[in-house]
């Protein structure tokens, strides 16, 4: 049976837009979604791609009107008027922020070395506008409910068939597949809501690394990101203080090269600043994902 992802998912996601949209934020609930609830609201279509373990699958974000636009004007900090529909500034800010929950996603599932997903990664493939009518005649498309402090919005996934399987909590399809080279993909590994995975199989780092070991590579820890219009970048003076969607108490992310490889949180070192890792994933992600 394949491992489910449906908690992490739902962890990642909720913590993910707690962090954008300084906004305390919580999975209400997961229902299969009744189309006809939609028929007349726009929606921005996510469409994100998923490689693991030799397997190409696909995750589809619908983000109603309603939603979309509480999204954008949390993430430029509240300031101005809602909007009442969807425009290209509100569908840029979804795939900031869906962007953002994926590669959340697909860290927390890399640090859990399931040996039927390997290395996760994800790639937002489109963000376009479309009318609720396109929800219509789909199967595995489940409407969940995300309450953001006392607000309930919704938002919209559709899982395709190949990915389905790993999220039987949501989509109630369970069993495995096969990956590029027609091979069974096996596991002892049960559904688990508390993520107590069994271990993978211990990565044996190739001999020849050694040979890099020595390589200096760029470590860098990063306090918070914001989106911000232009015209707010080029008004900027000395003095000007910017507020970040980070929390003062929230893990900053570990970044080597530009990129991810785990969470931790600021300690005094000596009278320097220094980093206590908090989260972080294991040898293979990690020498995958610096390019290694």
């Amino acid at each position: 049976m394949a491992s489910d992802l449906s908690n992490i998912l739902k962890e990642e996601l909720s913590n993910t837009l707690e962090q954008l949209l300084s906004k305390s934020s919580q999975v209400e609930s997961i229902v299969a979604l009744v189309s006809d609830n939609f028929d007349s609201t726009q929606l921005v279509e996510c469409v994100v791609k998923f490689d693991f373990k030799g397997i190409s699958a696909k995750l589809t974000f619908f983000i109603p009107a309603l939603s979309a636009t509480k999204f954008e004007y949390l993430m430029l900090g509240g300031m101005g008027d809602l909007k009442e529909h969807i425009d290209d500034e509100i569908t840029d800010a979804v795939n900031e922020i869906i962007s953002n929950i994926c590669g959340s996603f697909c860290t927390s599932v890399n640090a859990q070395g399931l040996p039927d997903i390997g290395s996760i990664k994800s790639e937002v493939k489109s963000s376009t506008i479309v009318e609720g009518s396109s929800l219509e005649n789909k199967t595995n498309i489940f409407e969940m409910i995300l309450s953001l402090d006392d607000e309930k919005l919704p938002v919209i996934l559709y899982f395709d068939e190949i990915i389905s399987p790993f999220f039987s909590l949501i989509t109630g399809v369970e069993g495995g597949v096969n990956d590029s080279k027609d091979n069974e993909i096996s596991t002892n590994i049960s559904n688990n809501n508390n993520y107590n995975y069994q271990p993978a199989p211990t990565f044996q780092t190739p001999k020849n690394l050694e040979l890099l070991y020595h390589i200096k590579l760029k470590l860098s820890v990063r306090l918070g990101t914001k989106v911000v219009l232009l015209k707010d970048i080029l008004r900027w003076d000395v003095g000007e203080i910017i507020e970040l969607e980070q929390m003062v108490n929230e893990p900053l992310e570990v970044l080597v090269n530009g990129v991810k490889i785990g969470v931790g949180e600021a300690v005094i070192v000596d009278g320097k600043f220094g980093l206590k890792i908090k989260k972080i994933g294991n040898e293979e992600f990690r020498l995958n994902h610096i390019g290694l």
